[in-house]
């Protein structure tokens, strides 16, 4: 009978490490139609411009993913002090763009959208701000989060999930409830303190 594996060696079992860079154009392209298919389950002839940024926003968040369960390793391996940003607010703004310049994809999703008969400007319009925020408090947070980003520091930001953002949204009876209709569908959870601000949904 085998011994069983210590919490080292399970991590070793489901690491990462070996994921590849940034993928080329033609794998771009193939991711993008495996979302467009397999997760929006649509094709080119019933596919709207807000599926196709859907299927390129899961094409980003793939990447941002395997750098993520990175990271968590690491962490796991050293257990560095951890920080919690809690914060009302976190104004965030759009983030689709921001991601992939991050990843150093944006030139790659550019050419493979052109390829296949796509703008990627008017993608990128569709994308909402989160609505987490309103003003100089959520921007500061923001950028609170970028600096500790920037400095590889092991910090996290808490703060309310708004269903249906911080504009279009009102609280009844302790639930949110719609205050001007259902923003496009964060996938989310219910209100309350304690959801990170980019838990759920797309590439945050």
């Amino acid at each position: 009978m085998s011994r069983p594996l210590s919490d080292a060696e399970r991590r070793r079992q489901i690491s990462v490490r070996g994921l590849a860079g940034p993928e080329n154009v033609g794998e771009l392209k193939r991711n993008f139609n495996r979302h467009l298919h397999f997760t929006l389950v649509k094709d080119r002839n019933v596919a709207t411009s807000r599926d196709y940024y859907m299927a390129l926003a899961h094409t980003v968040r793939d990447h941002l993913v395997g750098r993520w369960l990175r990271t968590q390793q690491y962490y796991y391996e050293k257990d560095p002090k951890r920080i919690y940003y809690l914060s009302l607010e976190f104004y965030m703004g759009r983030t689709l763009t921001n991601t992939m310049v991050n990843l150093g994809l944006q030139s790659g999703c550019d050419e493979a959208l052109y390829q296949l008969g796509l703008d990627m400007e008017e993608l990128q319009e569709i994308e909402e701000d989160a609505g987490l925020g309103n003003g100089g408090l959520g921007r500061l947070a923001a950028c609170f989060l970028d600096s500790m980003a920037t400095l590889g520091l092991a910090a996290y930001g808490y703060g309310i999930r708004y269903e249906f953002g911080i504009f279009n949204q009102r609280i009844a009876g302790g639930w949110q409830v719609p205050g001007g209709g259902v923003r496009g569908g964060s996938g989310g959870s219910q209100g309350g303190f304690g959801g990170s601000w980019g838990s759920q949904g797309g590439p945050r």
